[in-house]
């Protein structure tokens, strides 16, 4: 690229200057401006309350660092489509580049704002800025998408080595004087934070968004819980997991970096964990890797069952076991711990979001797609293929998924995963007082220990919404009617 071009670099879900190819590009122009916009196209899904709270201090962090190097991020919000070739117009660029997007709203969108451009003589060049191996890169030995996620991570591995990650930029371009745009915000009028009620305190105590924040965690996790990961990952009680997924979704971190920073502490023998654990981690990337796989090639995967044969299935009325299972109030302390962690962090441990979804969807019988709308309001590190394919592992519908028959027993579950109860009495704590023994099945206690640990089943902790065994059953047969319609 010649030094006096003008080059205009649009942030989306890559709010990171390492190992950003579109940073790289613009850091090579004579001179450059950065861009986020909010988007409102019709077509895009909108952001949950959660994925909004992050994106702030993400975008506030990614101007800190611009503003370091002498730039500054321009905001504006409005539909992409119509704004981008505005700005490149009214700007005078000669390039615009981004990273790449796989959902196929995001996809439809990009295409047409580079035949806009095209038409305006300006040139366009997007990038991989969010994964190890991009969905058209794998392919199954007859040419198409690959539905298992073991060959699939297999063709991965055999295919090359994730490329290096792209240092960040020594210096940046100088940002030109610009024309007024009218739909140009500061971030606070951008109305990303919740304000009536306040309900993020949960979310401030527990992240650092931004790109430093996801340098902090990725060391500590490598320093720390990648010890026994293979077997500490299903322990919600403990420290097990990286943590990464709200950096990774919202790009202040990339997996390049995430893959090679734990090469390089392996081959320094600075790694805590074992060649096991590491491969186990790398697997656990690369489950999001096949997630967004499966999002390029079935975009629909959020509303429509992978396999159609659950089209027929018989759900039975959401209200009002939802708002009970929501509510984190369905007396299962495992599946009650899980959703109140969500509600006050945003997050939650990944044994326990397994256990809370089937949950849902086989003891009470409810759509997986309500679980998935809720988990994509609440979950700081909901993206649209890792939120849906997960939902349809769970549900059975889905790719290479569980079979529907698996049925969580949230009891033994909560033995098994947080056996002193631990995670409950963190985000149960009405239940705390109680003894080991009963603190995964606390209608078992005999009423003198639920009277000395304060609790009366239906008033201070409810009692259980459904009877395991009983749900067990009526998920069998409504999967049995299912396999009887499809045949």
């Amino acid at each position: 690229m010649s030094p006096s071009h003008r080059a205009l670099c649009w942030f989306r879900s890559d709010l990171r200057l390492t190992d950003n190819a579109a940073v790289a590009a613009s850091a090579r122009a004579g001179e450059a401006i950065f861009v986020f916009i909010d988007e409102t196209d019709g077509a895009l899904r909108p952001r949950g309350e959660a994925g909004r709270w992050w994106l702030h201090h993400s975008l506030a962090r990614l101007g800190d660092s611009l503003a370091a190097h002498g730039q500054q991020l321009l905001l504006l919000k409005g539909e992409s489509r119509v704004l981008l070739p505005r700005l490149a117009r009214d700007f005078e660029v000669d390039l615009v580049v981004w990273n790449r997007r796989y959902g196929a709203a995001e996809r439809e969108i990009d295409a047409a704002i580079k035949a806009e451009l095209k038409s305006q003589s300006i040139a366009a060049e997007s990038f991989n800025g969010a994964l190890l191996y991009e969905p058209m890169e794998i392919r199954s030995k007859a040419g198409g998408p690959m539905r298992v996620f073991t060959p699939f991570w297999r063709a991965c591995r055999a295919s090359r080595a994730p490329d290096l990650p792209i240092p960040a930029p020594a210096s940046l371009p100088p940002l030109p004087v610009l024309p007024e745009a009218p739909e140009r915000r500061d971030l606070g009028s951008l109305d990303l934070l919740p304000k009536h009620p306040d309900w993020a305190g949960g979310l401030r105590n527990s992240w650092s968004p931004g790109e430093a924040g996801a340098q902090e965690g990725l060391s500590a996790f490598l320093s720390g819980a990648l010890r026994n990961y293979g077997e500490n990952r299903n322990r919600p009680d403990f420290v097990s997991t990286s943590r990464l997924s709200p950096h990774l979704a919202f790009g202040d971190i990339s997996p390049r970096q995430i893959w090679h920073a734990t090469e390089a502490a392996r081959m320094a023998g600075q790694a805590a964990g074992s060649a096991d654990d590491i491969e186990k981690f790398y697997s656990e990337l690369g489950w999001r890797e096949f997630s967004h796989h499966l999002l390029f090639h079935y975009p629909n995967l959020a509303t429509v069952n992978y396999q159609p044969k659950f089209d027929d299935f018989p759900w039975a009325d959401a209200e009002p076991n939802l708002r009970a299972w929501q509510r984190g109030r369905t007396g299962y302390p495992i599946v009650d711990a899980g959703m109140r962690e969500l509600w006050q962090t945003g997050f939650m441990h990944n044994r326990v979001r397994m256990i809370v979804a089937s949950f849902l969807i086989k003891h009470l019988l409810i759509d997986w797609r309500f679980g998935e709308s809720w988990f994509w309001d609440t979950l700081c590190d909901a993206d649209p293929a890792n939120n849906a394919a997960s939902w349809q592992w769970v549900a059975g519908s889905g790719a290479d998924a569980a079979p529907y028959f698996r049925i969580f027993n949230p009891v033994t579950q909560g033995e098994k995963f947080d056996p002193e109860g631990t995670y409950i009495r963190r985000f149960v704590p009405e239940l705390a007082r109680l003894p080991d023994k009963f603190i995964h099945k606390p209608w078992e206690a005999p009423h003198p220990i639920r009277q000395g640990a304060g609790i009366l089943l239906g008033q201070t902790y409810p009692a259980p919404i459904v009877q395991h065994e009983q749900a067990r059953q009526r998920a069998l047969a409504a999967f049995q009617s299912l396999s009887r319609v499809a045949s």
